[in-house]
């Protein structure tokens, strides 16, 4: 009998609608803003989609820890054979995650699957390094590592499919959440974990742009700055692209936030998505601009959750502009969304314009995870 060890997170992902760009060590903070837990919804995907898989697939033990890090959530989802190993404390820390890893892994586990972001990847291979293979359902703010599924569907199918499952060393990486806050994004190596993976079923890590691309993104902004209409909201993501037509505007940006931008100033900046909603209420012509992770292709549900589905529905996917350096698109070939609305992610099509030059585009093949 297989055996699978399975953790939540229970505060992973909170901070992005409320715009705190991470969750580590900030739940309370996150929760007096009006955020709500994710991850749950995200593991309640993941077991829906796995019990779609054939029913004489190899029977499954699932090791677990008790209450909200993964006990309730099995059990009223339907899944059965189900042993505790570990019951944490009401409010859950990293100390825990870590105890739950030891006790799968005195238990023999085969695998360990968890739900959460890179701060619970990091937290895990603490324990596990390269002798228990894991795979994560991205449920973080920030997922740069390549230990995770494309989505909660993505992790069903490498789990139900071991003949098709090849297992890879991959990194796993973080950032300092405080210096991101303050917009300085620094890139960590935590070390290396063996995961499993099928091709197109698990991201990339991510890579931060090596080159320079000053030039490349100047003459978008310029493009996109002759091409908006006057009296219209611009809705700005995060990244050095997005961020350059922040150049042609008065006033500071944050580079790693959700800006306002209107007839040249800069309006308000690092916005939730509590405070989108207002302005998209507010003004009668909006955009959403927006570049996708280098490498890794999402264009939402990775480090910009301000853009919730609930905004997208909103604004409306007819007034999203995707733009990325030809640079990037090479590095990446397809793009990807995540919004855990799948209407929303439908809304989209099954490709995108994607503004790469002056006056120069192309269309790029979107999957929907």
């Amino acid at each position: 009998m297989r055996k699978i060890g399975f953790i939540i997170n229970p505060v992973a992902g909170m901070g992005g609608r409320v715009a705190l760009k991470g969750t580590d060590g900030m739940a309370d903070r996150a929760l007096s803003l009006g955020a709500e837990p994710v991850s749950h919804k995200r593991a309640e995907a993941f077991i829906k989609a796995l019990k779609t898989h054939s029913p004489g697939r190899e029977e499954t033990e699932f090791l677990t820890a008790g209450g909200d890090m993964g006990e309730n959530t099995l059990r009223i989802n339907g899944i059965h054979n189900i042993r505790t190993v570990y019951t944490p404390e009401k409010n859950t820390t990293a100390k825990d995650t870590k105890e739950a890893c030891r006790q799968f892994k005195k238990e023999g586990a085969d695998l360990i699957v968890f739900c959460g972001g890179d701060g619970t990847a990091r937290d895990i291979i603490s324990i596990t390094g390269e002798e228990v293979p894991v795979l994560g359902i991205p449920s973080g703010v920030k997922m740069y590592s390549g230990i995770f599924a494309r989505s909660p569907a993505a992790a069903a199918n490498i789990i139900s499919s071991p003949e098709k499952t090849a297992y890879i060393s991959t990194e796993v990486l973080d950032i300092d959440e405080d210096k991101y806050r303050a917009g300085k994004l620094e890139l960590k190596l935590f070390g290396t974990a063996k995961t499993p993976g099928i091709p197109a079923m698990n991201q990339t890590s991510k890579i931060t742009s090596s080159g320079n691309e000053t030039e490349a993104q100047n003459e978008i902004a310029e493009f996109l700055t002759s091409l908006l209409s006057r009296n219209t909201l611009c809705l700005i993501g995060a990244g050095s692209t997005a961020k350059s037509l922040c150049n042609h505007a008065e006033g500071e940006c944050t580079l790693l936030g959700v800006d306002a931008v209107y007839e040249g100033q800069i309006i308000r900046k690092d916005l939730s998505e509590k405070d989108i909603l207002e302005m998209l209420g507010k003004y009668s012509r909006s955009k959403i601009i927006i570049s996708p992770i280098g490498a890794q292709g999402f264009i939402f549900g990775r480090g910009n959750q301000q853009f919730s589905p609930e905004v997208l529905k909103k604004a409306g996917s007819r007034n999203v502009i995707v733009i990325a350096t030809a640079a990037k698109l090479e590095m990446t070939p397809k793009l990807y969304i995540d919004t855990g609305d799948s209407s929303v992610d439908e809304s989209f099509g099954d490709s995108i314009q994607v503004i790469c030059g002056y006056a120069v585009a192309r269309r790029m093949p979107l999957i929907h995870s």
